[in-house]
C-alpha cells in the first residue's frame, strides 16, 4: 500500500512540473523582448527609416505627381510621357559584423511596369491631350548599395547599439549588356563630384573624413554630365529624376541633352547633360540617372533595358 501511495504521489509531482513547464515555454514565446530582435533585423530597421535611403525609392518610383518635360522630337513614334510605376520591391541586407563594425550590402529588386503616354502622329511632347496610346511595359530592375554601421552602445536592444556612418551610391538596372553608365561629374557651386564606381563611393552620414551628403540651397543651380556606353548609334533615353522628399512629393523628371557621341570598338560613348534647380523645399532628396536605349521609349515591342546611378542631397 505505501509502495502504492508513493508511485501515485510521484506521478502527480512530475505532472506538475509538465505543467509548470509547459506555462513557462508558452509564457516565454508570447513575449517580445528587445533581446528577441536580431543583430540583422536591427541594422535592417535602422537603414529603412534612414531619410536619406528612403529618398531614394520615393525618386526611382515616378508614381503620383510628376512635373516631366521631354521636349521635341521628330521620329516615327512620340512618347508624351515616360513614367516608371514600381509596384513590388523586395528589400534584402546582407551584414557583416566585424568587431564594432557592420558592412551592409542592400540589394532592392523592384518590378513594375513603364507606362509610356504616346502618339502615332507627330506632337509636341508634353501635351496630353494629343496621347492616343498608351503602351505598357513590364520591367524588373535590382539596385545594390553598401552601407557602413558602427556600434555606439551595448544595451539589451540593439536597435539602441548601431549608427548608419556612411552610404554608398545606388548602382543598378535591368539585366542588360547594351548600356551602361560609366561616370557621373556633378558640378556644384563649390564643388565637383566626380563618380565612376557608385558602391565604391561614400558618403558620410555625420562628421568624418570621408565626403559628406550634398548640403544645397532652395533653388540653386546644378549641373550634371552623364557619360554611357551604348551599343546603339541612336541617340540614347536619358533621363534625371529628383527632388521628391521622404514623402513621394514635389518629383520632378527632365531629359538630358546628348553633347557627344564617340564612335568605340564595339559601340558608342556618348555624353548628357542637364542643369536643373533644386526643389524650395528643404528635406532630403535624391537625384536619379536613368540610362535607355532609344528603342524601348519609341519601339512599342522592344522589351525594356535600363541603367541607373543616384546620389542622395539635402535642401537647406
Amino acid at each position: 500500500m505505501l509502495t502504492q501511495k508513493f508511485v501515485s504521489y510521484l506521478m502527480v509531482l512530475l505532472f506538475g512540473s509538465v505543467l509548470l513547464i509547459g506555462c513557462k515555454d508558452m509564457g516565454t514565446e508570447s513575449v517580445q523582448t528587445p533581446e528577441t530582435t536580431t543583430e540583422k533585423m536591427a541594422l535592417e530597421k535602422i537603414a529603412q527609416e534612414d531619410s536619406s535611403l528612403v529618398s531614394f525609392e520615393k525618386n526611382y518610383d515616378e508614381q503620383g505627381g510628376l512635373d516631366f518635360s521631354l521636349g521635341k522630337t521628330a521620329e516615327q513614334i512620340f512618347p508624351v510621357r515616360v513614367v516608371r510605376r514600381v509596384t513590388n520591391v523586395t528589400r534584402n541586407f546582407d551584414a557583416n559584423i566585424i568587431g564594432d563594425t557592420s558592412y551592409v550590402t542592400a540589394t532592392l529588386t523592384f518590378s513594375g511596369n513603364l507606362f509610356i503616354a504616346a502618339s502615332y502622329d507627330s506632337v509636341a511632347l508634353g501635351d496630353s491631350s494629343a496621347v492616343d496610346t498608351i503602351i505598357v511595359k513590364p520591367f524588373s530592375s535590382t539596385v545594390v548599395r553598401k552601407l557602413i554601421f558602427s556600434k555606439v552602445a551595448n544595451t539589451r536592444n540593439p536597435e539602441h547599439n548601431w549608427k548608419l556612418i556612411a552610404i554608398s551610391l545606388p548602382d543598378g538596372g535591368t539585366v542588360t549588356q547594351n548600356i551602361k553608365i560609366q561616370k557621373m561629374t556633378i558640378s556644384l557651386p563649390n564643388d565637383t563630384l566626380v563618380i565612376t564606381s557608385p558602391n565604391d563611393y561614400y558618403l558620410s552620414r555625420g562628421l568624418g573624413k570621408m565626403r559628406q551628403i550634398p548640403l544645397l540651397n532652395r533653388n540653386q543651380r546644378v549641373t550634371i554630365y552623364v557619360e554611357i556606353f551604348s551599343k546603339y548609334d541612336d541617340e540614347d533615353f536619358v533621363t534625371l529624376t529628383f527632388g521628391a522628399d521622404i514623402r513621394g512629393i514635389n518629383r520632378v523628371k527632365r531629359k538630358l541633352t546628348l553633347e557627344s557621341s564617340i564612335p568605340v570598338s564595339d559601340g558608342f560613348v556618348k555624353t548628357f547633360k542637364h542643369t536643373f534647380l533644386t526643389q524650395p523645399f528643404p528635406g532630403h532628396s535624391h537625384a536619379i540617372v536613368s540610362a535607355m536605349p532609344k528603342q524601348v521609349v519609341f519601339d512599342d515591342q522592344a522589351p525594356v533595358e535600363c541603367k541607373s546611378w543616384g546620389i542622395p542631397y539635402f535642401v537647406r
